[in-house]
Formats: C-alpha cells, structure tokens, sequence
C-alpha cells in the first residue's frame, strides 16, 4: 500500500507530466533500463521528458522521502545528467506540511537544489566572479531561510540584511561568518544596482559558497541526529 508521501509525490509528478505534455514533451514514467542511455543505466529516474533534441530528468521528492543515501543518489544522478549536452536535471520539492504552515514554503529552494546549484557557481566563479556573486547569494538566502526554520526561529521578515541579524544575534551563525556575509550582501547590492565592485575575486565567491556549504552540512548533521 503507498505511503501519503509516495501518494503525494505521485500526484506532483502526473501535474507536472501533464505540464509537459501541453508544452509539446514526449513524457516517460520509470522508463525501462533498457530504454535509457548508457549514462543512464545505473538510475530510475522518475521521469524523462523530451522535445526535439532537449531532454530533461525530473525527480519528485518531499523531505520525509530524503535520506542520506537518497541524497547521494540525487547528486550522483545530476552530476551524471550535468556532463552530457542537451539534457538537464531537475528535482522537484513537495513539501505539504511547510506549505500549510507557509503558503512560500514550496517554491523556496531545498537543500539538495542548493547543494546542487552551489557547483555551477562555483565553476561560474572561474570567469565570471561578478555574476556568481550574484547567483551565489541567491543560493545563500535560500540556505539561510533553511538554518531559521530548522531552529524554529520566529522571523517577522525574511529580507536578507534582518534574516543575518537575527541569525547571529540567536549565535546560529558566528561573528566571522556574519562579517563574512554583510561584505558579500554590500558587494551583492553593488552589482545589482549597476555600480562596480572591483574587490570581487574568485576567492572571494567562494569563501561565500564555503559558507552556505558549510551550513548545509550542519543542517544534514543535525537532520540525521534528529
């Protein structure tokens, strides 16, 4: 008999297969192993669509169906997808609790699709430090909406420069961790409001990505402990 999570994540999955479809995709639920290609052939994906010579993987979890294992699988999948052009990965959230309690909660990042994210900016970094600045902390107000509802936190906003006060202030983050972060939000700012901000540098995006890294492992830890 299927669980309400399994029920949950099949309904998502037939919403967003239909989705698809009227945008002209071929869809394929579980496809057969021998029906993949060979990058493919160690993974069940939950879905393939595809329209001409685009293909994508789509994978429909909720947070009670991930576990360590899971999540390894789902890196290991994306970076499998990530090497070969023309197709892309997608992992879809379903979170039905979060969303009674907070109509947002659904459409924010999760920590898998961060973790994931957080390796194309760093490989961003590389060439174009400013716009991975950008993407980066994209990734890093994600994360950090994450850290305040796993410590139960009671927000009365959640814009960044507030979120990074109380976050400190409750000693979830540390003093070089918010310094850190209000020298990357004010680099951040620069650069979306079209000013120059010369001081960028690859170090500098990846001392950023170290620090949403290194809150998302917290949060794995403490999820497993929990």
């Amino acid at each position: 008999m299927a669980t309400p999570t399994a029920n949950l994540e099949r309904e998502r999955l037939l919403q967003l297969a239909e989705e698809y479809r009227d945008k002209g995709y071929e869809i394929s639920f579980h496809p057969n192993p021998e029906d993949l290609p060979d990058f493919l052939r160690n993974y069940r994906p939950d879905m393939i669509v595809r329209r001409g010579d685009e293909a994508a993987i789509i994978e429909v979890k909720s947070r009670r169906s991930l576990n360590s294992s899971s999540r390894q699988y789902l890196q290991n999948l994306a970076q499998s997808v990530e090497q070969h052009p023309g197709w892309r990965f997608e992992l879809v959230m379903t979170n039905p609790e979060d969303a009674v309690n907070s109509p947002k909660a659904e459409s924010s990042l999760q920590q898998l699709e961060i973790e994931t994210r957080l390796q194309v900016a760093r490989q961003l970094a590389t060439q174009h430090p400013e716009s991975a600045i950008l993407y980066s902390w994209s990734l890093v107000e994600a994360t950090l909406r994450l850290v305040a509802e796993h410590e139960r936190m009671s927000l009365q906003r959640l814009d960044p420069l507030y979120l990074v006060k109380q976050l400190v202030t409750e000693g979830v983050i540390s003093r070089s961790e918010y310094q850190l972060l209000m020298d990357a939000l004010s680099l951040r700012n620069a650069i979306a409001h079209g000013f120059k901000a010369t001081q960028i540098t690859q170090e500098s995006v990846y001392q950023l990505i170290d620090v949403a890294e290194q809150l998302l492992k917290t949060l794995h830890i403490n999820a497993e402990a929990d």
